[in-house]
């Protein structure tokens, strides 16, 4: 979206592991110019979760979707010139943003069932732990600053 990021992330952080229906009411009544696109954003997942309880044969409940995580990324800037006094030139930067809407799905203890992002389905697992990588450290011979020559003056 042509919007900054930072822009965009005010908006986010309204909406951020809200139910659906509480989302889309902030969103409605929020005076950035950005929330109108975050509200279609939504819409199309939660349309997309529709799509896949419908479509797909997968158990998505409508009413329990919650969105668990919302996120404007840095896209490519575009660089632009405005003329200037003088002949010269002012660069500025009109900023995009990338906007990515995660739903997942409550079931009644509260924890996680699965989520939805975009098109795509993800079923909650535990997370595994990482292993612990070794780490090697090497150590450097400090070295030696190179003494500063005078210059000598001029005379006139």
């Amino acid at each position: 979206m042509r919007v900054s990021p930072q822009k965009a992330r005010l908006v986010l952080e309204l909406i951020k592991g809200r139910r659906v229906e509480e989302a889309r009411n902030t969103l409605a009544f929020t005076k950035k110019r950005v929330a109108e696109t975050v509200g279609k954003l939504l819409q199309s997942a939660i349309d997309n979760a529709n799509f896949l309880s419908t479509e797909k044969g997968l158990d998505v409940d409508l009413d329990n979707l919650y969105v668990k995580n919302a996120v404007a990324n840095d896209g490519p800037r575009m660089k632009r010139i405005r003329p200037a006094p003088m002949g010269r030139a002012y660069r500025y930067v009109r900023r995009i943003a990338h906007i990515e809407i995660v739903l997942a799905e409550r079931n009644k203890n509260g924890a996680p069932v699965a989520h939805v992002v975009g098109e795509e389905t993800r079923a909650a697992a535990p997370a595994k732990p990482k292993a612990k990588a070794k780490a090697k450290t090497k150590t450097k011979a400090p070295t030696k600053k190179k003494a500063v020559a005078k210059k000598a003056t001029a005379k006139k």
